[in-house]
């Protein structure tokens, strides 16, 4: 499968509010995680080469819902945009609606292949990122970390951030050993993780 993929037909398919209303599981999923403000949306156009395929909310952490979007026509795989996490200001209401969604569908999804967790690479792994990972962990959910915003820090900063990181995934059973630095604006990265990401769908 070649990247060129990327350069072809993505269409938004459906916004998923609970379980019933995802799409058939026809062909292979990927997910993207992240807190809210990782710069997801940024990342998801980047990899497929578009502006405004995935929306940023304007307030962080309203958007509760599974975005799909098709890749390739007929689709050849799935993109899950899964709502921000770890938004401060969320009531508890909204933040257990979103731990049953997306531990329900982490969980009960067969054509899901692999999640990428989205973590910025001027804070490295938070506590809300390792609830997440662990999450994953128990739904058995092969899971990548990707490093975004890598443009904001030093080489050298990144390079520790890199290190603490790998270290942080050897705790995590589901955690793939092997990390994505990437930068959506300068486009750092995208063409490794699109390679990434096809890798996955054919795992």
């Amino acid at each position: 499968m070649d990247t060129k993929i990327f350069s072809g037909p993505v269409n938004f398919l459906k916004s998923a509010p609970s379980l019933e209303f995802l799409p058939d599981a026809t062909v292979p999923e990927i997910a993207f995680a992240g807190r809210s403000n990782v710069g997801k949306s940024s990342l998801i156009n980047a990899l497929v080469n578009r502006n405004g395929l995935a929306r940023a909310s304007n307030t962080p952490g309203r958007t509760q819902e599974l975005n799909f979007f098709d890749v390739g026509e007929p689709p050849i795989f799935r993109i899950c945009d899964m709502p921000g996490y770890g938004y401060a200001k969320a009531p508890l209401k909204t933040v257990q609606k979103w731990r049953y969604l997306v531990n329900d569908y982490l969980r009960g999804r067969q054509v899901l292949k692999r999640a990428f967790l989205l973590i910025d690479s001027r804070h490295g792994i938070k506590e809300v990122d390792r609830e997440i990972m662990k999450m994953l962990d128990g739904a058995a959910v092969s899971y990548r970390i990707v490093l975004t915003k890598t443009d904001k820090i030093k080489a050298s900063e990144l390079a520790a951030v890199e290190a603490a990181t790998l270290e942080e995934l050897r705790k995590h059973s589901a955690a793939f050993p092997v990390i994505s630095a990437t930068s959506a604006e300068k486009k750092g990265g995208i063409d490794a993780l699109r390679e990434a990401v096809l890798e996955a769908i054919q795992s």
